[in-house]
């Protein structure tokens, strides 16, 4: 099984958060968005270096340096 970072992962695909990863209040924030191991994550769309993300029945907006710590 391949382990990468959101940043990689196809529009529309959807994948299991294997881990969050960063900094102790990146990770926490991104844990209160609702990005958790095991969880199931959804890119909608990429505009202009930021990512539109389904989690937990939400959509949310993350930078793409926040993704790239979501490993997939």
């Amino acid at each position: 099984m391949i382990i990468m970072p959101l940043t990689l992962v196809n529009v529309g695909e959807e994948n299991m958060i294997k881990k969050v990863g960063g900094k102790p209040e990146i990770k926490k924030h991104l844990e209160n968005l609702g990005f958790v191991a095991g969880g199931k994550v959804t890119i909608i769309s990429t505009i202009g270096g930021n990512l539109i993300v389904n989690v937990k029945e939400a959509r949310v907006a993350i930078s793409r340096e926040m993704a790239s710590k979501i490993m997939v």
